[in-house]
């Protein structure tokens, strides 16, 4: 499975309006090779380099396997979105105390609807997923606080 973003390739800085210090928006994601045994997908985006440890911006969940394109700040139509480190049970951009970060894209094709509720923490999300993965891909970004 491969994911990948319009907005940024992979390993290239972020563009500000994704972040905090910007607009705060979701990028565009892009989905391909999705097996076809998927009855789901999940998208999670962190940050490993915070310096609690690793940083939660975005989890979604449920995704109907036939989505191809997350659009730019949008969730999918058929998708339940988890509780993020700030509190938020949305996208919330990178916001690095100080210094580069790294910043992880990565999509889960699961072989399973998970049974969760809106707002589930990423131990929950794991928990659910686990030996229900399928194939995943990710894409990683980098953002300075400017």
């Amino acid at each position: 499975m491969k994911l990948n973003s319009s907005a940024f390739n992979n390993g290239e800085t972020i563009p500000k309006k994704y972040t905090r210090q910007g607009v705060n928006m979701s990028p565009p994601l892009h989905l391909e090779e999705i097996p076809e045994k998927a009855r789901s997908l999940a998208v999670i985006v962190d940050d490993p380099d915070a310096p609690s440890g690793v940083f939660n911006h975005w989890l979604v969940y449920n995704i109907d396997p036939k989505t191809k394109d997350i659009k730019e700040n949008s969730t999918p139509v058929i998708a339940t979105q988890g509780r993020n480190d700030f509190g938020q049970t949305e996208y919330d951009g990178p916001q690095p105390p100080s210094g580069e970060h790294r910043y992880f894209f990565k999509a889960f094709a699961l072989d399973s609807v998970l049974d969760l509720p809106r707002g589930a923490k990423r131990a929950e999300l794991e928990t659910a997923m686990q030996g229900h993965v399928l194939d995943h891909g990710e894409v990683k970004g980098r953002y300075q606080k400017q």
